[in-house]
Formats: C-alpha cells, structure tokens, sequence
C-alpha cells in the first residue's frame, strides 16, 4: 500500500460520508471563525485606542498637584498640598529638556454670542498649546506669546462651536461672552472629533490666567511638559523634579510621563486580547472534542475494512497513517474554511458599522490555522492506534 493508495483511499473515504465530513469541518471552521472575528474586533480596538492616546505624542509628562505615590506620610500631607501656578510652569522653561511647558485648566461654562448661547468645554491652555499637542488652526491663530499673568482677553473657538454660533460667516474679531468676561474671537481650530471620549470640536480656548478668573480657582489643574524626543526620560522627570521641589520645598506633586501611561494601557490592551483568544479558544476545543469523537466513530464503523487491509498486507504504519491522514485533511479544510469565511464576516461588519475598529492580527489567525491542523494530528493519534491494533481475524469476523 504506497503513498498514492493512502491518498485516494483517504479521499473516497470522505467523499463517501459527506454528512459526518461535513461536520467535522463545521466543527473546526467554527472554531476558526469565532477566533478570526473575536481578534480581530479587539486587535481593532486595541490600535483604536492607542492610535487615540498618541495621536498628540508621547513625548509629554504631566505634572498634577498632590503626591499620589505614598510613603509613609501622613494623609493630611496630601490635603496640604501646595496647587500648581503658572509661574511653576514659566520656571519649567528654565530645563534645557523643555521644549514646551503649557498650564492647564478645564471647566464647563456657558457661551453666547450673537443672541445665541450653548454650555461647552472651556479650556484655559497657554500659547504653546496647538505645537505642544500637534493642534491646527483652521482659521486666524491660537492665543498669542501674551504676559501669562495678564493676557489679553480672547479666544479660540472648535469646530462645532464656529458652526454652532455663528454658522458660515467668519468669526474672528467678534465678541463671545464666557461666564461674565467678555473675548475676542481670533482664531477657529481645525476639526478633531472626539478623542477618547471628549469632543474637542465642542470647545473653545482662553488664557490660562482668564480661565482662573472663569473658573475662581487659585490653582491650575496640570501643567503639560513636552521634552525633545530625543531627551532620556529619567533626565527629563529628574529635572522637573528638581526645579519644582526648589520652589515648593517638597514634592507635592505627581509626574506622569506619557509613555509610562502608555506602556500601562498597552498592557492591559494585550491581556484583554489574550483573553478573548482564549474565548475563542473555547469553541476549538470544543471542535477539538467533537473531532476526536467522530474520528472514534469512523474507525468502529470501519472496523471490517481495516482488517480486509490488514489480511491484504497492510502494516500497522500504514493504518495508523490512513486514519491520521484524514483527521488533519478534516481539520485543515476546517480550518481554511473558517479562516476564508471568518475574514468574509470581519470585513462585511467593517462595511456594514460605520466606525467598528476592525483590524485582524495575521499571527494570531495563522497561529490559530497551525493549531488546528496539530488539532488533527492530535486527536486522529488515538483512534488510529487503536485501528491498527485491531487483530485481523477479529475485525474480519465483525462483517
């Protein structure tokens, strides 16, 4: 019994039971397509959120009042805590990492102009802002290089507040009323949809010191350090540390660099992917299960046949390599097929949701093709031992 014998006595015995063929197939295939779609949703998602998170760069550290970190002090530390002020972010300047330093405020406030009014996001930014967060203006410019303690009343609105207030026309050099201050129009942002939640088109942008006055807060709430790239990181935080803790006398402050935040939700994002591979894990084994049954049915239903072969001179080899050789070609069509339609059905889903962040990580799918085809190999090694230590006479005598 040669190699081509093998191969064509393996391909009738599929094609002369479709149904239990077709089966087995579906089981594998259905493994298959639940991995394909379940990666390629959370692979999506994962460069979703991350292309999100970096889109305004990684090289920023961000310095907020109060010592997150503990250690060993008393809680009432942390209460006590000296706010961070703009002059804190003007001596930042002074390290030769800082490329730019920007002192932030945020709050919600309500606008009019021009017999209209809405609420929106008020963003008090200095004029570093647009560079430090790679920001374009559509229209006029960003806030000007004013004195930071005293700038000039005005304002740089979003996309969706232009469009809201004052529709087509051109905006710059009206007046907007924010709270009970008056500002300037003198430049609209260019479009850039909601990021990770906030829709920075619904926004308009002040003065740090005039959204203290907005706001009645004596503090800011961040201040936004942007380092070369090509600056070590530890310099850098060593060095705002230094210069912070020579004003404060203590570091009551927390540094956050960018990346580190980045490598934290990198992490997760991985170990959420892996997790849902490993639900679509699930359903292969379960293929895995069903696979090793019908292979067990095959060889007591073909008991007779392997002892008509075994008479005619087959070896043990050769029987046991018939029934493996079917077990893998069942699962790797199983496999292609799940791979064929589990691709088909990620892009129609792409097609059909708007937004649905679909993107499928070949090494995880082809990973999942090698591991069905050893799923073959596997689970056809028990029934074909057990089909080639079938005495002869005894499967004879069960025709």
């Amino acid at each position: 019994m040669n190699w081509l014998d093998i191969l064509q006595f393996s391909y009738r015995a599929l094609t002369a039971h479709r149904l239990r063929t077709f089966l087995s197939v579906s089981s594998i295939a259905v493994g298959i397509i639940a991995i394909v779609l379940l990666t390629a949703i959370g692979d999506g998602v994962q460069r979703f959120v991350l292309s999100e998170f970096t889109q305004f760069g990684t090289n920023i550290i961000n310095i907020n009042p109060g010592k997150i970190n503990t250690h060993g002090g008393s809680l009432g530390a942390i209460g006590s805590a000296r706010l961070l002020t703009i002059e804190d972010s003007l001596a930042l300047k002074q390290s030769h990492y800082a490329q730019h330093t920007n002192a932030n405020v945020v709050g919600n406030a309500e606008i009019r102009a021009q017999g209209r009014s809405r609420r929106v996001t008020a963003y008090g930014q200095g004029p570093n802002f647009a560079e430090a967060f790679n920001m374009h203006v559509a229209m006029g410019q960003f806030l000007p290089h004013d004195d930071p303690r005293n700038p000039r009343p005005y304002v740089v609105l979003g996309a969706k507040v232009h469009h809201e207030l004052f529709g087509n026309a051109n905006p710059l050099g009206a007046m907007l009323q924010i709270g009970g201050t008056r500002f300037r129009v003198i430049g609209v942002m260019a479009s850039k949809g909601h990021v990770l939640g906030f829709d920075l088109d619904d926004t308009v942008f002040i003065p740090t010191a005039r959204a203290l006055e907005v706001f009645n807060r004596q503090g800011v709430m961040e201040i936004n350090f942007s380092y070369f790239p090509d600056a070590p990181m530890q310099a850098v935080i060593d060095d705002i540390r230094r210069i912070l803790i020579a004003r404060h006398g203590r570091e009551d402050f927390t540094i956050t660099p960018q990346k580190q935040m980045l490598s934290t939700l990198t992490t997760i994002l991985n170990i959420l992917k892996f997790s849902i591979v490993a639900l679509g894990g699930i359903s292969l084994l379960v293929g895995t299960v069903g696979m090793i049954t019908l292979m067990y049915i095959t060889v007591s239903e073909r008991v007779a046949e392997i002892g008509l072969l075994t008479a005619l001179g087959a070896t043990r080899a050769r029987i046991r390599m018939l029934f493996l050789l079917e077990s893998i070609t069942l699962t790797t069509m199983g496999g292609l097929t799940g791979l064929g339609l589990g691709v088909a059905i990620a892009g129609l889903l792409k097609w059909l949701v708007n937004g649905l962040p679909v993107n499928i990580p070949w090494d995880y799918v082809l990973g999942a093709l090698c591991i069905s085809i050893l799923i073959g190999l596997l689970a056809g090694i028990a029934p074909a031992i057990y089909a080639a230590k079938l005495n002869p006479v005894d499967a004879l005598r069960a025709e």
